[in-house]
């Protein structure tokens, strides 16, 4: 607890004691994957994991179809049963891939672990919530619950005041979540609950059921939230241009995922430091002193990044996204070679794969029309006129065709539009 605290992780807690005890965190089906937005809970459950406790990643395939109304002015869409089917069972690879992950990750900067470290098995709360009768669940869990107490929570007041009202069954998702933590309690002596700040009257309503239900000599339920994170400029964590960064190189690729950190505020960066990486809080203090006598190097950014795509994608992405990053966005190639630059890329939609003969010889604007740099010919060509179209970083005409001289280790041709658009040619 006392490095949670001292990392910047915890926002409201319980009276919570240091003592091993099993954890819980939920994690709402309505996406397929995870993304940076649940960095911070499961680095959180990550920390208790790593020292010993018992952790249950929890995923809401029931509490999903109803819908959470916290921190909504609207009632979600509902999901649907096969998509909710569907991203658990997504979900649940992504959450065991974190963990494998991040425990190679952790041996590397904490070294091996004295304690036997089981991998965690991922839950499904559709296992007891799925087959529960409505007179059942009314019977443990609606015969405890006080109206009064429910309409005070913040995710039904602001709901209810709303223009749209809120629905029965978002008002009884409190209720849900609540037996979620009762069941757990008593079939896997699940004590403490973990969720990020929008769910602590969620939380409450588990601890106060389990209260209500235990016995006298029962060990006390507990609940820990983390903060809510914006970034400097106020906008919500885990967002770039408007879309999810998401932890599956499938929909947010390596580079693109290194990119995020890198572009981190000089004023946040200290602050991810704690709260997503294993350095320890000593190692940190000396990496931000080192930034801020040269803040202009971006050594804290490039470390945070370099830490983050490790414990994601483990340490050969490290690597892959040091050499895309040169390639795309600094000017020297000279040290690189052609197989480096195509791996460092593999899967990513800035690198084609073109036949040698039906390259070679062609106009470079074609080429960055015909692969998508520029949506048209007319476009490609405009561009180049305009000395705005570059290969290698150098700026062509529209006369000027691809050669074999131009290839980078015989292999690799790098197309710019403008400033910030690439696309790379591995040339076959």
């Amino acid at each position: 607890m006392n490095d949670l605290d001292a990392r910047g992780m915890i926002s409201q807690t319980t009276n919570l004691e240091d003592e091993t005890r099993t954890v819980y965190l939920g994690i709402d089906p309505t996406a397929k994957s995870l993304h940076v937005g649940h960095l911070l809970p499961l680095m959180s459950l990550l920390h208790f994991y790593l020292r010993g406790h018992n952790v249950i990643p929890l995923i809401g395939g029931a509490t999903g179809l109803v819908g959470d109304p916290s921190g909504k002015l609207e009632e979600r869409t509902p999901l649907g049963e096969q998509k909710a089917v569907d991203n658990v069972a997504s979900l649940t690879n992504a959450a065991d891939s974190f963990f494998e992950s991040a425990a190679t990750y952790a041996s590397e900067r904490l070294g091996p672990s004295e304690k036997v470290l089981s991998k965690p098995v991922v839950a499904n709360n559709v296992e007891w919530l799925g087959s529960l009768s409505l007179l059942e669940f009314l019977t443990k869990a609606g015969r405890h619950a006080r109206v009064p107490t429910m309409i005070a929570r913040d995710s039904v007041k602001i709901r209810m005041n709303s223009q749209q009202g809120i629905s029965f069954t978002e008002f009884t998702y409190q209720l849900l979540q609540a037996y979620d933590f009762y069941h757990l309690y008593h079939t896997r002596g699940c004590t403490l609950q973990l969720g990020g700040s929008d769910q602590w009257g969620n939380i409450l309503s588990g601890v106060d059921l389990i209260d209500r239900t235990r016995s006298r000599d029962g060990l006390a339920a507990q609940g820990i939230t983390t903060p809510l994170l914006t970034t400097a400029s106020g906008a919500k964590f885990g967002k770039s241009e408007g879309n999810a960064v998401w932890l599956d190189r499938q929909l947010t690729s390596v580079l693109d995922f290194y990119q995020f950190f890198l572009r981190t505020a000089d004023i946040d960066v200290g602050k991810y430091l704690r709260m997503f990486t294993l350095l320890s809080i000593d190692e940190i203090s000396v990496i931000m002193e080192e930034h801020e006598r040269a803040p202009e190097k971006r050594k804290a950014q490039r470390i945070l990044a370099e830490e983050l795509v490790e414990l994601i994608h483990g340490k050969s992405a490290v690597h892959h996204a040091r050499i895309a990053t040169q390639i795309l966005f600094e000017t020297s190639f000279v040290d690189l070679s052609a197989k480096d630059i195509i791996s460092a890329l593999d899967g990513d939609p800035r690198l084609a794969h073109c036949v040698r003969n039906e390259t070679l010889g062609q106009l470079v604007w074609k080429l960055a029309a015909k692969h998508g740099l520029v949506s048209s010919n007319s476009e490609a060509r405009r561009l180049a006129d305009a000395k705005g179209l570059y290969l290698n970083n150098l700026a062509v005409d529209s006369k000027q065709t691809l050669h074999e001289s131009d290839l980078l280790d015989s292999g690799v041709a790098i197309l710019r539009a403008g400033k910030e658009k690439h696309m790379v040619l591995a040339v076959l």
